[in-house]
């Protein structure tokens, strides 16, 4: 699943995506594209079991790829 978070302002994504990660189904991925790096998402997948990876994207955004 791809969720493009861009344009939104805070806290916004980070609540699509908490939202969209209570459907994540085992061996999912979850892909976000955000304007700015989620500091405050990141700690709340540590909390929550997930692991995350960041990868700057040509356009400025970021994408972040969340699994379990």
């Amino acid at each position: 699943m791809i969720l493009d978070n861009r344009g939104l302002e805070p806290p916004q994504p980070m609540m699509r995506t908490l939202e969209a990660l209570q459907n994540l189904e085992k061996n999912e991925t979850l892909t976000i594209i955000n304007d700015r790096r989620p500091m405050f998402l990141y700690e709340q997948l540590d909390e929550l079991g997930f692991h995350h990876r960041t990868e700057p994207r040509e356009d400025g955004s970021y994408q972040i790829t969340i699994f379990k």
